[in-house]
Parts: C-alpha cells; structure tokens; sequence
C-alpha cells in the first residue's frame, strides 16, 4: 500500500502540473540513465561553495599513474592556515555528480482508444524542443626568489604555501625539490606571480597514504576569502595532450552562478530521441556535447544543470542531506558557518532548506580556446534547466477505433522526426539510425512505403 501511495502520488503530482501548467508537466517523467563524469576517460571534477567574499573549493583530480609522483599546484589569493586545509570525502563529489548528471527519461503512450480526446493529449503531451621518498627543501632560496610562506601534513598530503618573485625561479624551485613540472610551465606561472598570488603545492606523503590504506586520491578541501570569484585552469594545461573535461558544480545561495569571460550555453536539451537510446545513451551523450563543442567553436562553457537543491524532477539521485552539503563546503547552512575556517556568520536572506542553488558546468578546453582562467558571478535567476532528453515509447496494443487508426498512421511522421533529430544532434548517420527504429505494422505504412522497405511483398 505504502508503495501504490508514492506512485499515485508521483501521478497525482504530474497531473494537476499538467492541468494548471503545461509546460511544468514536461518535466515529470520515469528516470532511466544518467550521463555522469564517468563517460570521460578524463575528467577533473571542482565543486565550488560561495557566498559573499567567502570560498570553499574541493578539488577532485583524474590523476592516473603512481601517487608518488602526483603534485598539484594551485594558484590561491592568501596564505592558508592549516584549518582551512582539509581531505574530502570522496562520496560527495559523486553525489553532487549523480544529482545534477544529464538524464534520459521516458513515457509510454497511452491507448488511444481509451479517450475521445487522444489527439489534443497528443500535443500537450509534446516536449519543447621527484625522486620517490626525497623530502623537500623547507627552505627560503633567496637567488630563486622563493619563499616557503608555511607547510602542513593534511591527511595523506604535504603541503606547502610558496610566494615566488618570478616565473623561472618557481619553476626551478619546484624541479629541484622533486615536483615533476615540464617545460614551459614558468609562462603559464608567470601571470600568478604579476598578481602577487600564493601557490598552493600538495604531493602525497606516501607513508600516511599507506598507513590509512586508500586505493585512491581523495579530494582537497581548501576555504578562504577572496573578492574573486575564479578558478584558475591553465596550470592543469601544462600537461594536456588533448583538450581536457573539466566539470564544476556552482554551490551559491542565492541562483545560477555563470562564467563572466567566456559564452555560457545551455546543453542541448529537452528533445525526444529514438528509445533505442535508452541502450547507447553514453554513446549518444558524449557524441552530442562533441557535436555541441565544435559547432560552439569550442569556447564556450556549457551548463548541464540548473536547480535550486530542496528538489529534482526526475530525479536521479535524492537531494543532498544537510550533512552532505556541509561535506560540499556550503558553509552558510542554518546562517552559520564552520567555526574553524569561517569565523564569523554570514546573514543570509531567509529561503527554504537555506537558500542553495546548484549550477553544472561542463568545460571542455585546450590552451587556445581558453587563454584566461574562468571567472565567475552568482545571479539571481533561479530558473530551473536541466540537460534532459526524451523517449517516448508508441502503444502496441490493439487500436481499432478511429482515434487509434490516426494514431498509427502518425507513428511513422513522429519516429522519422526523432530520428533526424537524433542525426542532428549527433552527428551520426541517418540511415543507420533509421535501421534501429521500430517496426511499424504493415497496415500503417502507406502501400509505396511498404513496396521500398521490404515490409509485406506488392
């Protein structure tokens, strides 16, 4: 009974959003599949809590090899104490990651026999369209410009807070105390050092990572404050072979936070797709946003999710738990921030579950599409957008009325249109599409169509 409950109410929901808004129906609907960062083979996740001046930034990397040799090294805007330093649970980025994923949902028609009034249902029910183990120096070297501001063992991480007067001589700096940095980085750090920025360095300290037994990297946890609203992406260029995924969920509390210096763009969104998707949906998801990137010129940011998080339509994973925000750094939650790196309260405007409104972006970059890093600003606009994709499977019971006979006459139309919008979309070939579409019965088919397809002979 409990269960016939949540599903009558789920129904009950979705109607009374269609009889008073249509448009709101749309986005009711059965979940099926997510397009969440594991489609990437790399794919670095940021999430971003911010509110006024204040920061809490999680860092989850996509290093792949030794953890002896991984370093990362930050640009930040102060000196950090070691309070504000912390190890995340890795959990947290994969919520934020399942809740706010691209989503593939699906309806089922209905009998069209079973009402009188099936073709203006019809068209309200439309969607619109270092050498290993060698310490580094903890020293100030006056002819490399290079001053160890303070260092820290957080966790299974070292960590140092350097200030350089000069490119070169941090480059140096770093190669000498065992960070693998390549050639070239000094001008990529150069811009850092013009704006009087602190580097954040952290490599793992390999005798606490085997004491706590992890099979993997967990994400780095830093707060501070700041005037900018930014997030520095050329240093994670030095490396890149091709261009680099970069996913940022935008934790704010008052709507939808936007890049100032690059386009942002809505992801392609709300069409209905062939429901043979529901079996290649990563297939389609990854050839979709590369189709998107190019015809972008790729340089633009896009947006795959927009939602205030008291909820989700369909939902994909539940809403995060007070606590699991908290563990996402957004600090302002009853008014109050965390005592030990955010020591005064921060008055909010009073709104429902605190005020926190998720944005997704998801950046796909190289070094000459995206000479600057990526600057942000919070808006007001609390518009709801989701990257949300369609399939709507035909009734194949018995329709002998006329409702019904028009009703599989139209079926043909509707499933070459989802197909050249999935051709569209894609990229992929029209014909190899047609070729996974339904099979329509015979007597709907005209009788030429019939003849070319091969369905029924004469």
């Amino acid at each position: 009974m409990k269960l016939l409950r949540i599903v009558l109410t789920f129904l009950l929901v979705c109607f009374t959003s269609f009889v008073i808004a249509p448009k709101a129906w749309a986005f009711c609907g059965f979940y099926v599949a997510k397009a969440d960062s594991k489609l990437y083979n790399q794919a670095s996740q940021v999430a971003i809590a911010r509110a006024g001046n204040r920061t809490v930034l999680t860092m989850a990397n996509d290093y792949q090899g030794e953890v002896k040799d991984f370093a990362i090294v930050v640009p930040v805007p102060v000196v950090l104490q070691k309070e504000q330093i912390k190890v995340a649970k890795p959990k947290i980025i994969e919520r934020l990651d399942a809740f706010s994923a691209p989503r593939l949902v699906e309806y089922f028609d209905s009998d069209p026999c079973a009402t009188n009034n099936y073709l203006a249902e019809n068209r309200a029910m439309e969607v619109p369209a270092a050498p290993a183990g060698a310490a580094p120096r903890i020293v100030s070297n006056e002819s490399l410009g290079v001053t160890v501001e303070a260092r820290y063992t957080v966790g299974e991480y070292d960590i140092l807070i350097l200030s350089a007067k000069e490119s070169s001589g941090l480059e140096t700096w770093l190669i000498q105390n065992g960070y693998k940095i390549p050639k070239g980085a000094r001008n990529l750090l150069k811009p850092y050092i013009r704006q009087k920025l602190k580097f954040f360095v952290a490599k793992v300290n390999l005798k606490e990572f085997d004491k706590a037994g992890y099979q993997s990297l967990r994400p780095i946890q830093i707060s501070y404050e700041s005037p900018r609203f930014m997030l520095p992406i050329r240093l994670g260029m030095i490396n890149a072979k091709s261009a680099q995924d970069l996913i940022i969920y935008l934790l704010t509390p008052n709507g939808q936070a936007e890049v100032t210096n690059y386009r942002t763009v809505k992801v392609p969104s709300g069409s209905e797709i062939p429901v043979f998707v529901k079996n290649e949906f990563s297939d389609f998801y990854k050839a979709m946003f590369e189709t998107a990137y190019r015809r972008e010129d790729r340089k633009v940011v896009f947006m795959e999710y927009a939602w205030d998080m008291a909820s989700c339509d369909p939902c994909s994973a539940e809403p995060l738990t007070p606590e699991e925000l908290r563990q996402a750094g957004v600090f302002w939650l009853d008014n109050l921030a965390p005592p030990e790196a955010m020591p005064n309260r921060i008055i909010m405007p009073p709104r429902p579950y605190g005020g926190i409104f998720i944005t997704r972006l998801h950046v796909r970059y190289t070094r000459d599409k995206f000479p600057e890093d990526l600057m942000f600003q919070e808006t007001g606009n609390r518009e709801l957008f989701q990257g949300r994709y369609v399939l709507r499977h035909a009734f194949t019971g018995k329709m002998d009325c006329p409702a019904g006979q028009e009703y599989g006459r139209s079926l043909p139309r509707r499933f070459e249109k989802e197909a050249q919008t999935l051709a569209n979309l894609t990229g992929w070939d029209i014909q190899d599409i047609r070729k996974k579409l339904p099979q329509i019965q015979a007597q709907w088919l005209p009788w030429w169509k019939r003849i070319w397809l091969g369905r029924i002979g004469g």
